[in-house]
């Protein structure tokens, strides 16, 4: 039988289903040499089985429970009332109370207990659930400990805990909760101590919270605590705060709160001397526990006390790299690609056999190691020229790493940042010839190179199909690192900060390359959106058409189209889309996603808005538009400029430049299209592999396939042998990844560098961002996290995390687009320009900043966002 009552020596990582994660750590920190834990015990999760268990009026209220949303709160603050009601109602029974009486006789009867909640799903490495559960300090007799124990249990239906499950997801009926019973410290000053700094991440610098009294008045806040920052044996930063507030023991039993004398409020809580202790201590326990801590402690006549312990779930995990000792700082790729979500394991792997970059997982996600270019005096300052016009958030947190000095290690002699000159010539240098036929050779090429992998793939199997792949991966790193294709991208991408940053120079005027990008040649990603607008035409005849896909939710809906009116017509107009269009998806770089072939109705609500927001023939209206929008700037500059001093010679530069975007700029999003196609039939191909090893009975589903790196992968089929633990475990992971919100920039210390923007002359309550598509508008706010969930009227702003190709069909709807995430030659920059939609990007916490249904105004020419 399992046991109702355990002391903290009986305690180890085994027991953490009886003892709760609070109670699992006690038990391991009392281990500790020279760490002091309070003595004391827990009662078990089997006590609290045991009291519950046949009670039909709390199992009863739990099954309702389990049925509520989080935004229910009226239903769960009624059920969850009753259910604390039910526990605390509840006899403890007599064997149970007897075990805990012997072990509360074992010390002396005199003694006060902090008695602490401990629950299964707490202080995990996953999750964290700190302060959801109740707490009781300086409990005194037998029978009042009874009596806070089941207010430990009730308090595991609070409000809070009942909701904090519901978001991340815990059965209630499952989670269980122990009761720690600890002999209560009344010490001269309390706090917290982070191993790892919880404003900046970095893992090198400890932060020590410390007030006079109880921990509970830095916990509950009602008093500023002092604050010391420790790097090795070093205090580098102290900050005293005036203390008013303590909170103290009473001689009969609970707490108090008292005023600190007048004269002691400014006086520091630890001496030099304690405060390099504690954060010894600190290093101590993290050593042991193999993971940045959270401890809660207390000083009592000179000597520390660890009253908790637990595992910081809050920090994002540092880039893996060989342990050579050397600093290393590392950008986000995912903000690069406009595509910021985890990446499961499988996606992860064909990624970095693409890329040539030096990159390192982290959280499911992948980082570029940018040290050496940082290091390099010869590659720094056009590396920041690039990251900066791109990126500017990015820029400035290397900038500050760069000038800081203790990350970056730079050349004897050597200058941190070298000022970049504004572009003011009128000679421009571009890196290909100016023959519009380059690109429709490009994009033959690889079109011909991807018809040849279908027919070539189709009947290869088993390790033949694997090493297949890794040999045509060759192909696509050829095609997609082609001199004359990369020449062609930068010659766009060259051309159009020149044309921004020179006309602003000799006219005055703001990105005009905006205008002039609109309707380019060659843009297959706005073609998609302009195209799902012809297939709306196609079904917009026909009402039962329109009526059934309203309804449609199934994924073999496309089936049942044939036998309604209309119906073989827009199912060759889906079809004939998908053909083209159908390995497309969100966050589509990841293989492992869900395309749109593979999940049509994706596409309904679109189809669906493209209905009730256009008259028929409106791709074709806006292209002619954005074309017409093109061709009136290019005349507009051409008579301005020749207007100028030396003004022939300028607009005849202008004027090439200009013919170099409208060649080149449309194939920016070519190669990531061939790229996506290619990844997509290797999908298809490895999911017939991965049915036969299902029917096999070595993988419980196809979907396991995506937790194994490509390599790990080969191994199945070569040994047709899974440890699906390993599956099991990284899924978990990655739900874990899926909450974490990765960095822009992080050191291999962990520091995370947000950088900042450095703009003046703004309305005061601007949301600032980076401007990427030029303009001014105002409408409805639209926030939307799923593209799947879109519901956009016409005149509608988008609002979002970040957008990559897929979400280009919504882009025809709306008439202005802000993003968290992005840059000026990311995705949803360039097809925002491409539309002619005022865009500003980087926007921090703009799903949260602003709120669906607002009035706003974005101003996509100087970057910004107003509430109105």
């Amino acid at each position: 039988m399992k046991p109702y009552v355990l002391a903290f020596s009986e305690i180890d990582t085994t027991k953490q289903e009886l003892v709760g994660g609070k109670g699992m750590n006690l038990g391991e920190c009392s281990r500790i040499e020279g760490i002091r834990v309070p003595a004391g015990f827990c009662v078990t999760t089997e006590a609290y089985q045991h009291v519950i268990g046949e009670n039909e009026a709390f199992h009863r209220l739990v099954d309702q429970l389990n049925h509520q949303k989080a935004g229910d709160k009226e239903k769960i603050n009624a059920l969850s009332k009753q259910i604390r009601e039910v526990i605390e109602a509840a006899p403890i029974k007599a064997d149970i109370a007897a075990e805990i009486k012997r072990h509360l006789l074992n010390s002396s009867p005199e003694l006060a207990y902090a008695i602490r909640s401990s629950a299964t799903a707490e202080d995990l490495p996953l999750a964290s659930f700190a302060g959801q559960h109740d707490t009781y300090l300086n409990i005194r007799g037998s029978d009042a400990i009874f009596a806070h124990i089941r207010k430990c249990w009730a308090s595991l239906f609070t409000d809070r805990a009942v909701i904090y499950r519901i978001q991340n997801k815990f059965d209630h009926s499952q989670v269980q909760l122990s009761v720690v019973i600890q002999q209560m410290i009344f010490p001269q000053a309390s706090g917290i101590l982070f191993t790892a700094d919880p404003m900046t991440a970095n893992r090198k610098i400890l932060s020590i919270d410390a007030s006079f009294g109880l921990g509970e008045a830095l916990v509950s806040g009602i008093v500023s605590a002092d604050c010391y920052k420790v790097q090795g044996n070093t205090i580098v930063d102290k900050r005293i705060a005036t203390k008013k507030l303590a909170i103290y023991g009473r001689k009969e039993g609970g707490t108090k709160t008292e005023q600190i004398a007048s004269d002691k409020q400014n006086t520091e809580t630890l001496t030099e001397a304690q405060v390099l202790e504690l954060a010894r201590m600190g290093r101590q326990i993290e050593a042991y526990f193999g993971c940045p801590q959270d401890i809660e402690w207390a000083i009592a006549d000179g000597a520390f006390y660890i009253v908790q312990s637990r595992p910081i779930t809050t920090l994002y995990p540092i880039p893996e790299e060989a342990d050579d000792g050397e600093n290393r700082v590392y950008i986000s790729m995912g903000h690069q690609q406009m595509m910021t979500d985890p990446i499961k394991p499988l996606g992860l792997s064909f990624y970095l056999m693409t890329t040539p970059a030096p990159m390192r997982k982290a959280g499911g996600r992948l980082f570029v190691d940018v040290t050496p270019i940082l290091a390099a005096p010869a590659s720094r300052a056009g590396f920041l020229k690039m990251i900066g016009d791109a990126e500017p958030l990015i820029k400035d947190a290397l900038t500050t790493v760069i000038e800081r000095g203790d990350v970056i290690t730079l050349l004897p002699g050597d200058v941190p940042i070298t000022s970049e000159a504004s572009v003011t010539t009128t000679h421009f240098e571009a890196k290909i010839e100016n023959d519009p036929t380059i690109v429709a050779d490009l994009m033959q090429r690889s079109q011909a190179s991807i018809e040849v992998l279908k027919q070539n793939i189709s009947d290869k199997s088993g390790l033949e199909l694997l090493d297949f792949i890794v040999e045509d991966m060759q192909e696509l790193k050829r095609i997609l690192f082609d001199p004359q294709s990369s020449a062609a991208i930068h010659t766009a991408m060259d051309a159009t900060l020149w044309l921004n940053e020179t006309m602003n120079a000799w006219l005055g005027e703001k990105n005009v390359a905006d205008a002039i990008s609109q309707s380019a040649p060659n843009n297959n990603t706005s073609e998609m959106g302009l195209a799902l607008m012809d297939v709306a035409d196609v079904i917009r005849p026909y009402p039962e058409v329109i009526d059934y896909l309203q309804q449609a939710q199934a994924e073999h809906f496309l089936e049942d189209l044939p036998t309604l009116v209309g119906g073989p017509e827009a199912l060759d107009a889906i079809q004939d889309y998908l053909q083209k269009y159908g390995m497309r998806c969100a966050g589509e770089i990841d293989i492992t996603r869900t395309r749109w072939m593979e999940k049509p109705t994706t596409l309904i609500p679109m189809v669906l808005s493209n209905i009730k927001n256009f008259e028929p023939n409106a791709s074709k209206q806006k292209f002619e538009q954005g074309l017409q929008t093109a061709v009136a700037k290019e005349q507009a500059l051409m008579a301005r400029l020749e207007a100028l001093p030396d003004g022939e010679a300028k607009a005849k530069a202008t004027r090439e430049v200009i013919s170099l975007i409208r060649n080149f700029i449309g194939y920016r999003e070519y190669p990531k299209y061939g790229m996506i196609y290619r990844y997509f039939i290797y999908k298809q191909a490895l999911l017939k592999e991965a049915e036969k090893l299902v029917q096999a009975g070595i993988m419980h589903e196809k979907e396991d396939m995506y937790y194994l790196s490509f390599e790990e992968l080969r191994e199945v089929v070569r040994t047709q042998a899974l440890d699906l633990t390993i599956t099991d475990e990284r899924r978990e992971a990655y739900k874990v990844y899926e909450k974490l919100t990765p960095p822009r920039v992080i050191t291999s210390d962990g520091e995370i560098m947000n950088g900042a923007y450095k703009r003046e002359d703004l309305p005061t309550e601007a949301i600032i961002g980076l401007p990427v598509s030029s303009g001014v508008v105002e409408g409805r706010a639209r926030v939307i996290l799923n593209m799947e969930e879109a519901d956009l009227e016409a005149g509608d702003i988008l609002i979002t995390a970040f957008t990559d190709p897929s979400w280009t069909p919504l882009f025809v709807s709306i008439k202005g687009l802000v993003t968290e995430v992005g840059g000026l030659m990311t995705h949803g920059a360039v097809i925002a320009r491409e539309y002619g939609l005022p865009a500003v990007v980087g926007v921090g916490g703009a799903t949260t900043r602003i709120q669906d249904g607002q009035q706003i105004r974005i101003n996509g020419t100087d970057g910004y966002v107003e509430i109105l």
